[in-house]
Protein backbone atom coordinates (compact mmCIF):
# COMPACT_ATOMS: atom_id res chain seq x y z
CA UNK A 1 0.00 0.00 0.00
CA UNK A 2 2.52 2.63 -1.14
CA UNK A 3 2.08 6.62 -1.36
CA UNK A 4 -0.12 6.32 -4.48
CA UNK A 5 -0.93 9.57 -6.33
CA UNK A 6 -4.94 8.89 -6.05
CA UNK A 7 -4.93 7.83 -2.19
CA UNK A 8 -1.55 9.37 -1.16
CA UNK A 9 -3.26 11.39 1.86
CA UNK A 10 -6.11 9.31 2.61
CA UNK A 11 -3.48 6.96 3.83
CA UNK A 12 -1.18 9.53 5.72
CA UNK A 13 -4.20 9.54 7.58
CA UNK A 14 -5.00 6.14 8.26
CA UNK A 15 -1.29 5.39 8.94
CA UNK A 16 -0.72 8.06 11.31
CA UNK A 17 -4.44 6.64 12.72
CA UNK A 18 -2.96 2.76 13.33
CA UNK A 19 0.57 4.34 14.33
CA UNK A 20 -1.37 6.08 17.31
CA UNK A 21 -3.21 2.84 18.56
CA UNK A 22 -1.69 1.38 22.10
CA UNK A 23 -0.79 -1.87 20.25
CA UNK A 24 0.96 -1.10 17.18
CA UNK A 25 4.26 -1.60 15.71
CA UNK A 26 6.07 0.97 13.31
CA UNK A 27 8.45 -0.99 11.54
CA UNK A 28 5.74 -3.68 10.84
CA UNK A 29 3.21 -0.60 9.91
CA UNK A 30 5.71 0.82 7.60
CA UNK A 31 6.68 -2.79 5.90
CA UNK A 32 2.61 -3.03 5.42
CA UNK A 33 2.59 0.61 4.08
CA UNK A 34 5.42 -0.61 1.86
CA UNK A 35 7.07 2.82 3.09
CA UNK A 36 10.53 3.55 4.76
CA UNK A 37 10.83 4.27 8.50
CA UNK A 38 12.06 7.65 7.89
CA UNK A 39 8.92 8.16 5.97
CA UNK A 40 6.78 6.90 8.72
CA UNK A 41 8.25 8.90 11.88
CA UNK A 42 8.15 11.66 9.57
CA UNK A 43 4.08 12.14 9.02
CA UNK A 44 4.18 10.86 12.83
CA UNK A 45 6.06 13.72 14.11
CA UNK A 46 3.83 16.23 11.74
CA UNK A 47 1.29 15.26 13.53
CA UNK A 48 2.33 16.02 16.84
CA UNK A 49 3.72 19.32 15.93
CA UNK A 50 0.64 20.30 14.68
CA UNK A 51 -1.98 18.48 17.05
CA UNK A 52 -4.21 17.37 13.98
CA UNK A 53 -4.83 14.95 10.93
CA UNK A 54 -4.99 18.44 8.69
CA UNK A 55 -0.86 18.71 9.33
CA UNK A 56 -0.71 15.79 6.89
CA UNK A 57 -1.35 17.34 3.64
CA UNK A 58 1.76 18.24 1.35
CA UNK A 59 3.39 21.88 1.99
CA UNK A 60 2.86 24.34 -0.61
CA UNK A 61 5.73 24.44 -3.18
CA UNK A 62 5.30 27.65 -3.66
CA UNK A 63 8.41 29.78 -3.61
CA UNK A 64 8.60 32.02 -0.86
CA UNK A 65 10.19 34.99 -2.82
CA UNK A 66 8.75 35.38 -6.83
CA UNK A 67 10.74 38.71 -8.56
CA UNK A 68 9.34 37.14 -11.98
CA UNK A 69 5.64 38.06 -10.87
CA UNK A 70 3.41 40.58 -12.19
CA UNK A 71 2.94 42.99 -9.62
CA UNK A 72 -0.59 43.23 -7.97
CA UNK A 73 -1.32 47.10 -9.43
CA UNK A 74 -0.95 45.96 -12.97
CA UNK A 75 -3.12 42.71 -12.35
CA UNK A 76 -5.93 44.68 -11.20
CA UNK A 77 -5.49 46.99 -13.89
CA UNK A 78 -5.69 44.59 -16.09
CA UNK A 79 -8.78 43.16 -14.21
CA UNK A 80 -10.36 46.33 -14.49
CA UNK A 81 -9.94 47.14 -18.58
CA UNK A 82 -10.63 43.40 -19.41
CA UNK A 83 -14.54 44.31 -17.57
CA UNK A 84 -14.58 47.39 -19.14
CA UNK A 85 -14.20 46.60 -22.16
CA UNK A 86 -13.91 42.76 -23.24
CA UNK A 87 -10.93 43.65 -24.67
CA UNK A 88 -7.67 40.95 -25.09
CA UNK A 89 -3.85 41.57 -24.80
CA UNK A 90 -3.28 43.60 -28.07
CA UNK A 91 -6.01 46.01 -27.31
CA UNK A 92 -5.63 46.66 -23.90
CA UNK A 93 -1.44 46.53 -23.74
CA UNK A 94 -1.43 50.18 -25.54
CA UNK A 95 -3.63 51.34 -22.72
CA UNK A 96 -1.25 50.24 -19.75
CA UNK A 97 1.51 51.60 -21.35
CA UNK A 98 -0.35 55.14 -21.89
CA UNK A 99 -0.82 54.98 -17.79
CA UNK A 100 2.87 53.90 -17.40
CA UNK A 101 2.45 50.61 -16.76
CA UNK A 102 4.01 48.49 -18.94
CA UNK A 103 3.63 45.02 -19.47
CA UNK A 104 3.51 42.54 -22.64
CA UNK A 105 0.40 41.44 -24.63
CA UNK A 106 1.35 37.40 -23.67
CA UNK A 107 1.22 38.52 -19.91
CA UNK A 108 -1.81 40.19 -20.04
CA UNK A 109 -3.51 37.39 -21.35
CA UNK A 110 -2.31 35.30 -19.05
CA UNK A 111 -3.56 36.88 -16.39
CA UNK A 112 -7.46 37.15 -18.17
CA UNK A 113 -6.53 33.28 -18.46
CA UNK A 114 -5.53 32.80 -14.92
CA UNK A 115 -8.93 35.12 -13.43
CA UNK A 116 -11.96 33.00 -15.65
CA UNK A 117 -12.08 36.22 -17.64
CA UNK A 118 -12.24 34.63 -20.96
CA UNK A 119 -14.79 34.95 -23.18
CA UNK A 120 -17.17 31.61 -23.05
CA UNK A 121 -18.59 32.46 -26.84
CA UNK A 122 -15.33 33.30 -28.00
CA UNK A 123 -13.89 30.98 -30.70
CA UNK A 124 -10.61 28.98 -30.04
CA UNK A 125 -7.86 27.56 -32.33
CA UNK A 126 -9.12 23.57 -31.76
CA UNK A 127 -7.14 22.29 -29.11
CA UNK A 128 -3.74 19.91 -29.79
CA UNK A 129 -4.80 17.32 -27.60
CA UNK A 130 -8.62 16.15 -26.46
CA UNK A 131 -8.49 14.49 -23.24
CA UNK A 132 -12.18 12.27 -22.98
CA UNK A 133 -12.61 9.26 -20.85
CA UNK A 134 -11.77 6.01 -21.93
CA UNK A 135 -15.81 4.95 -21.89
CA UNK A 136 -18.69 5.64 -21.77
CA UNK A 137 -20.18 6.07 -18.41
CA UNK A 138 -16.65 6.87 -16.94
CA UNK A 139 -17.59 10.32 -16.26
CA UNK A 140 -20.88 12.49 -16.79
CA UNK A 141 -20.76 16.34 -16.53
CA UNK A 142 -23.58 18.37 -15.13
CA UNK A 143 -24.36 21.83 -15.03
CA UNK A 144 -26.90 24.70 -15.34
CA UNK A 145 -27.04 27.03 -18.31
CA UNK A 146 -28.20 30.03 -16.71
CA UNK A 147 -31.31 30.94 -16.94
CA UNK A 148 -34.05 31.76 -19.47
CA UNK A 149 -37.10 34.14 -18.58
CA UNK A 150 -40.74 32.95 -18.84
CA UNK A 151 -43.68 34.84 -18.46
CA UNK A 152 -45.97 36.19 -15.25
CA UNK A 153 -41.80 37.04 -13.93
CA UNK A 154 -40.77 33.14 -13.91
CA UNK A 155 -37.68 31.76 -15.35
CA UNK A 156 -36.50 28.62 -16.66
CA UNK A 157 -32.76 27.12 -15.31
CA UNK A 158 -31.69 24.50 -18.00
CA UNK A 159 -29.90 21.61 -16.23
CA UNK A 160 -27.50 19.52 -18.77
CA UNK A 161 -25.70 16.17 -18.41
CA UNK A 162 -23.24 15.30 -20.68
CA UNK A 163 -21.12 11.91 -20.87
CA UNK A 164 -17.47 12.79 -21.06
CA UNK A 165 -16.16 10.05 -23.55
CA UNK A 166 -19.46 10.24 -26.47
CA UNK A 167 -20.48 13.55 -25.66
CA UNK A 168 -23.62 12.12 -25.28
CA UNK A 169 -26.62 14.72 -24.03
CA UNK A 170 -27.65 12.43 -21.01
CA UNK A 171 -30.35 15.28 -21.17
CA UNK A 172 -31.34 18.95 -20.85
CA UNK A 173 -34.29 19.30 -18.17
CA UNK A 174 -35.93 22.50 -17.62
CA UNK A 175 -36.59 23.68 -14.27
CA UNK A 176 -38.03 26.77 -12.35
CA UNK A 177 -34.51 26.76 -10.09
CA UNK A 178 -31.24 25.22 -8.69
CA UNK A 179 -33.40 23.26 -5.59
CA UNK A 180 -31.75 20.14 -4.61
CA UNK A 181 -35.02 18.69 -4.79
CA UNK A 182 -35.27 19.41 -8.23
CA UNK A 183 -32.21 18.59 -9.23
CA UNK A 184 -32.22 15.01 -7.12
CA UNK A 185 -35.42 14.13 -9.43
CA UNK A 186 -33.70 14.64 -12.66
CA UNK A 187 -30.34 12.15 -11.63
CA UNK A 188 -32.64 9.85 -10.30
CA UNK A 189 -34.43 9.83 -14.31
CA UNK A 190 -31.23 9.81 -15.73
CA UNK A 191 -30.01 6.96 -13.52
CA UNK A 192 -33.09 5.00 -14.17
CA UNK A 193 -33.00 5.47 -18.10
CA UNK A 194 -29.02 5.43 -18.14
CA UNK A 195 -27.88 3.59 -15.34
CA UNK A 196 -25.24 5.32 -13.00
CA UNK A 197 -21.71 6.51 -13.87
CA UNK A 198 -18.45 5.82 -12.26
CA UNK A 199 -18.09 10.14 -11.79
CA UNK A 200 -19.47 12.98 -12.02
CA UNK A 201 -18.18 16.56 -12.60
CA UNK A 202 -19.72 19.53 -11.00
CA UNK A 203 -18.65 23.44 -10.30
CA UNK A 204 -18.56 25.37 -6.92
CA UNK A 205 -22.09 26.12 -7.62
CA UNK A 206 -25.81 24.78 -5.48
CA UNK A 207 -26.60 22.38 -4.97
CA UNK A 208 -23.62 20.08 -4.84
CA UNK A 209 -21.20 22.44 -3.30
CA UNK A 210 -22.14 23.98 0.35
CA UNK A 211 -19.85 26.59 1.00
CA UNK A 212 -21.41 27.12 4.92
CA UNK A 213 -20.07 23.34 6.12
CA UNK A 214 -16.77 23.49 5.67
CA UNK A 215 -16.82 20.22 3.43
CA UNK A 216 -18.78 21.57 0.04
CA UNK A 217 -21.02 18.43 1.43
CA UNK A 218 -24.82 18.73 0.51
CA UNK A 219 -28.03 16.53 0.18
CA UNK A 220 -27.53 15.89 -3.62
CA UNK A 221 -23.30 15.27 -2.90
CA UNK A 222 -24.44 12.12 0.03
CA UNK A 223 -27.02 11.00 -2.18
CA UNK A 224 -24.27 10.54 -4.81
CA UNK A 225 -21.85 9.11 -2.49
CA UNK A 226 -24.68 6.39 -1.53
CA UNK A 227 -24.85 5.51 -5.19
CA UNK A 228 -21.07 4.85 -5.21
CA UNK A 229 -20.87 8.08 -7.46
CA UNK A 230 -17.32 10.15 -7.25
CA UNK A 231 -18.47 13.57 -7.05
CA UNK A 232 -15.49 15.39 -9.17
CA UNK A 233 -15.39 19.36 -8.74
CA UNK A 234 -14.24 21.71 -11.24
CA UNK A 235 -11.53 24.17 -10.80
CA UNK A 236 -12.65 27.64 -9.51
CA UNK A 237 -13.12 30.41 -11.85
CA UNK A 238 -12.34 28.12 -14.68
CA UNK A 239 -14.92 27.07 -16.99
CA UNK A 240 -12.56 25.07 -19.05
CA UNK A 241 -12.46 22.27 -16.41
CA UNK A 242 -16.16 21.56 -17.70
CA UNK A 243 -15.16 22.37 -21.36
CA UNK A 244 -17.44 19.93 -22.94
CA UNK A 245 -20.47 20.62 -20.84
CA UNK A 246 -19.96 24.31 -21.95
CA UNK A 247 -19.10 23.61 -25.45
CA UNK A 248 -22.37 21.95 -25.55
CA UNK A 249 -24.08 24.99 -23.78
CA UNK A 250 -23.11 27.02 -26.81
CA UNK A 251 -24.69 25.05 -29.04
CA UNK A 252 -27.63 24.60 -27.33
CA UNK A 253 -27.75 28.37 -27.02
CA UNK A 254 -27.51 28.81 -30.42
CA UNK A 255 -30.48 26.16 -31.80
CA UNK A 256 -32.58 27.42 -29.19
CA UNK A 257 -31.91 31.43 -30.52
CA UNK A 258 -32.87 30.03 -34.29
CA UNK A 259 -35.67 27.94 -33.71
CA UNK A 260 -36.99 31.00 -31.05
CA UNK A 261 -37.18 31.13 -27.56
CA UNK A 262 -39.70 29.71 -25.57
CA UNK A 263 -42.10 31.77 -23.20
CA UNK A 264 -43.53 28.65 -20.94
CA UNK A 265 -41.47 25.52 -18.84
CA UNK A 266 -43.73 23.48 -20.93
CA UNK A 267 -42.15 24.94 -24.07
CA UNK A 268 -38.50 24.69 -23.17
CA UNK A 269 -39.00 21.17 -22.00
CA UNK A 270 -40.14 20.20 -25.72
CA UNK A 271 -37.07 22.18 -27.70
CA UNK A 272 -34.81 21.16 -25.07
CA UNK A 273 -36.15 16.63 -26.05
CA UNK A 274 -35.72 18.03 -29.86
CA UNK A 275 -32.38 19.13 -29.27
CA UNK A 276 -31.31 16.16 -27.83
CA UNK A 277 -32.65 13.86 -29.89
CA UNK A 278 -31.48 16.09 -33.05
CA UNK A 279 -27.29 16.30 -30.83
CA UNK A 280 -27.47 12.58 -29.86
CA UNK A 281 -29.20 10.83 -33.27
CA UNK A 282 -28.04 13.30 -36.12
CA UNK A 283 -26.25 16.08 -35.61
CA UNK A 284 -22.45 14.95 -36.85
CA UNK A 285 -19.66 15.54 -33.87
CA UNK A 286 -16.32 16.64 -35.24
CA UNK A 287 -14.98 15.19 -32.37
CA UNK A 288 -16.18 12.15 -32.88
CA UNK A 289 -15.10 11.99 -36.53
CA UNK A 290 -18.19 13.50 -37.96
CA UNK A 291 -20.37 10.65 -36.05
CA UNK A 292 -23.16 11.58 -33.86
CA UNK A 293 -22.72 10.95 -29.84
CA UNK A 294 -25.15 7.96 -30.21
CA UNK A 295 -22.77 6.11 -31.98
CA UNK A 296 -20.29 6.02 -29.22
CA UNK A 297 -22.61 5.87 -26.55
CA UNK A 298 -24.11 2.57 -24.44
CA UNK A 299 -26.20 2.59 -21.21
CA UNK A 300 -23.66 1.80 -17.99
CA UNK A 301 -24.14 -1.47 -16.22
CA UNK A 302 -24.39 -0.07 -12.80
CA UNK A 303 -28.11 -0.41 -12.11
CA UNK A 304 -29.62 2.43 -9.86
CA UNK A 305 -30.50 1.46 -6.36
CA UNK A 306 -33.39 3.13 -4.95
CA UNK A 307 -32.61 1.60 -1.77
CA UNK A 308 -28.96 1.68 -1.37
CA UNK A 309 -27.29 -1.06 0.99
CA UNK A 310 -26.22 -0.22 4.27
CA UNK A 311 -22.59 0.71 4.40
CA UNK A 312 -20.48 -1.65 6.65
CA UNK A 313 -17.62 -0.09 8.62
CA UNK A 314 -15.24 -2.27 10.55
CA UNK A 315 -16.31 -3.71 13.49
CA UNK A 316 -14.28 -2.09 15.91
CA UNK A 317 -15.34 1.63 15.27
CA UNK A 318 -18.82 2.88 16.47
CA UNK A 319 -21.48 3.73 14.44
CA UNK A 320 -23.01 7.29 15.22
CA UNK A 321 -26.44 8.60 13.60
CA UNK A 322 -26.24 12.39 12.38
CA UNK A 323 -29.10 14.12 14.12
CA UNK A 324 -31.27 16.76 12.18
CA UNK A 325 -29.29 19.09 13.74
CA UNK A 326 -25.77 17.17 11.90
CA UNK A 327 -24.46 16.46 15.25
CA UNK A 328 -23.84 12.88 17.00
CA UNK A 329 -23.47 11.91 20.45
CA UNK A 330 -19.88 10.36 21.20
CA UNK A 331 -19.29 9.71 24.86
CA UNK A 332 -21.84 11.55 25.96
CA UNK A 333 -20.97 14.59 24.43
CA UNK A 334 -22.43 16.02 20.96
CA UNK A 335 -19.79 17.17 18.30
CA UNK A 336 -20.74 19.09 15.09
CA UNK A 337 -20.59 16.97 11.92
CA UNK A 338 -22.11 18.08 9.12
CA UNK A 339 -25.64 19.14 8.58
CA UNK A 340 -25.37 17.09 5.10
CA UNK A 341 -25.35 13.82 7.21
CA UNK A 342 -28.34 14.45 9.17
CA UNK A 343 -30.34 10.79 9.86
CA UNK A 344 -26.92 9.39 7.96
CA UNK A 345 -24.55 6.87 10.17
CA UNK A 346 -21.07 7.71 10.36
CA UNK A 347 -17.86 5.41 12.08
CA UNK A 348 -16.34 6.70 14.31
CA UNK A 349 -12.37 6.05 14.86
CA UNK A 350 -10.57 6.68 18.11
CA UNK A 351 -6.79 7.32 18.30
CA UNK A 352 -4.84 9.73 21.01
CA UNK A 353 -7.55 11.25 22.69
CA UNK A 354 -9.33 12.29 19.17
CA UNK A 355 -11.83 10.74 16.85
CA UNK A 356 -11.63 10.35 13.11
CA UNK A 357 -15.56 10.88 11.51
CA UNK A 358 -16.05 8.64 8.19
CA UNK A 359 -19.64 8.85 6.07
CA UNK A 360 -18.99 5.80 3.89
CA UNK A 361 -15.25 5.89 3.30
CA UNK A 362 -14.98 9.47 3.11
CA UNK A 363 -13.40 11.25 6.28
CA UNK A 364 -15.48 14.49 7.02
CA UNK A 365 -14.28 15.76 10.61
CA UNK A 366 -11.53 15.19 13.20
CA UNK A 367 -12.86 15.80 16.72
CA UNK A 368 -10.53 16.40 19.69
CA UNK A 369 -12.20 14.65 22.67
CA UNK A 370 -9.76 16.73 24.69
CA UNK A 371 -11.13 20.49 24.19
CA UNK A 372 -14.41 19.76 22.69
CA UNK A 373 -13.43 21.29 19.19
CA UNK A 374 -14.02 19.75 15.80
CA UNK A 375 -12.30 20.21 12.43
CA UNK A 376 -13.54 19.55 9.20
CA UNK A 377 -10.81 16.99 7.40
CA UNK A 378 -11.83 17.30 3.21
CA UNK A 379 -10.65 15.93 -0.04
CA UNK A 380 -9.76 18.03 -2.93
CA UNK A 381 -8.00 17.29 -6.51
CA UNK A 382 -5.67 19.53 -7.28
CA UNK A 383 -3.24 17.29 -9.48
CA UNK A 384 -3.14 14.76 -6.20
CA UNK A 385 -6.08 14.01 -3.68
CA UNK A 386 -5.13 16.21 -0.42
CA UNK A 387 -6.87 16.33 3.07
CA UNK A 388 -7.29 20.18 4.31
CA UNK A 389 -8.54 21.80 7.47
CA UNK A 390 -11.34 24.18 6.18
CA UNK A 391 -11.69 26.07 9.88
CA UNK A 392 -12.26 24.68 13.50
CA UNK A 393 -15.39 24.95 15.45
CA UNK A 394 -16.39 24.60 18.87
CA UNK A 395 -18.50 21.28 19.56
CA UNK A 396 -21.59 23.20 20.61
CA UNK A 397 -21.65 25.42 17.73
CA UNK A 398 -21.94 25.47 13.97
CA UNK A 399 -18.89 25.50 11.74
CA UNK A 400 -17.23 28.64 10.28
CA UNK A 401 -17.39 29.76 6.52
CA UNK A 402 -14.92 27.79 4.69
CA UNK A 403 -12.23 30.01 2.64
CA UNK A 404 -10.99 27.65 1.06
CA UNK A 405 -12.42 27.49 -2.47
CA UNK A 406 -9.95 25.05 -4.83
CA UNK A 407 -11.36 21.87 -6.78
CA UNK A 408 -12.35 18.51 -4.69
CA UNK A 409 -13.29 15.54 -5.03
CA UNK A 410 -15.54 13.29 -2.89
CA UNK A 411 -14.43 9.30 -3.83
CA UNK A 412 -16.89 6.80 -2.85
CA UNK A 413 -16.92 2.64 -3.49
CA UNK A 414 -18.78 1.12 -5.20
CA UNK A 415 -19.27 -1.60 -2.79
CA UNK A 416 -18.99 -1.82 1.05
Amino acid sequence: MPWLETNVYEQRIQFVVEALQPTATLTALCHRYEISRKTGYKWLARYRAAGSLTALTNHSRRPGRSPAVTAEPITARVIALRRRYGWAGRKLQPLLAAEGLPVSTATIDRIIRREGLTDRDEAHRPALHRFTRARPNELWQMDFKGQYPLRRARWCFPLSLVDDHSRYAIGVFALRGTASAGVHDVLVQCFERYGVPDALLVDHGVPWWGPANGHGLTTVVVALLKQGIDVVYSGVRHPQTQGKVERFHRTLGRRLRQWGLPTTLAGFAAAFDRFCHEYNEVRPHEALALQPPSSRYTRSRRPYQPVPAPWVYPAAWPVERVDRTGSITYGGRRYFVCQALAGEHVGCQLFDGRVLVTFRHVHVREIDLRSGRTVPVVCRVDGHRRVEAAGAVDAQNAPTRSLENEPRVFHSSHTP
